[in-house]
């Protein structure tokens, strides 16, 4: 495994290498709490081409803000950051990372060659409505994860409308027929609502749903 950092404004975020190959990368986001993986797991091996993970900000090997104001919208534009060191990239999220691969592949339809969702920590987020939000004051750490993201992206708001709305930008930007493939057996209110939509594929295991893409 090889690590380079990218620069997401004050954030250094690590994006590994963990196998190196010709053609299209398949770039893995993990779920909350989490850090990308060290080896190339196995529902994913059977990709042709090289396989990067990026530990989000305040995750893993990627450095953390001072104080928190983690969103999901941030989460995006790391991924963003390392779509754009790739050039164009299949996905494969679980979890938060989920949320993100949904909300990137509609933001970067010209970039992301389809996203498969699958489950893993952080994927329900919080209410699906606007309600009031506590303050945290959390003790600072040295190592990742930070507290902060972990109170506040299990807590980030993610309204069904607003979720399809990614969907739909997916579709309408993409030359694939499903850019989307929903893999994940927990749906929540706006996974549900994603899973409904048209041109949003369902499969039984990351294997097979990351098979449409290969190509």
């Amino acid at each position: 495994m090889t690590t380079e950092l990218l620069t997401h404004n004050r954030i250094r975020l690590a994006l590994h290498t963990l196998r190196d190959g010709e053609g299209r990368a398949l770039l893995l986001l993990h779920g909350l709490g989490e850090q990308s993986p060290r080896d190339v797991p196995d529902a994913v091996a059977a990709w042709p081409g090289p396989i990067t993970a990026l530990d989000f900000t305040g995750h893993g090997a990627s450095t953390m803000p001072v104080g928190g104001g983690y969103t999901a919208e941030i989460l995006m534009a790391d991924a963003d950051a390392a779509i754009r060191r790739l050039g164009e990239a299949t996905v494969v999220g679980r979890g938060l990372g989920a949320y993100i691969a949904l909300l990137i592949a509609g933001a970067r339809a010209d970039r992301v060659r389809g996203a498969v969702l699958a489950d893993g920590p952080g994927l329900s987020g919080g209410p699906s409505v606007a309600t009031s939000q506590p303050v945290y004051s959390l003790d600072a750490v040295d190592s990742t994860p930070d507290p902060y993201a972990l109170a506040e992206l299990g807590r980030d708001l993610r309204p069904p409308d607003y979720a399809t709305a990614f969907s739909r930008l997916a579709l309408q930007g993409s030359d694939l027929d499903q850019p989307i493939t929903v893999v994940a057996r927990f749906r929540p209110s706006w996974l549900q609502a994603v899973a409904g939509e048209p041109g949003v594929g369902d499969a039984e295991t990351v294997a097979t749903g990351l098979a449409r893409y290969i190509g």
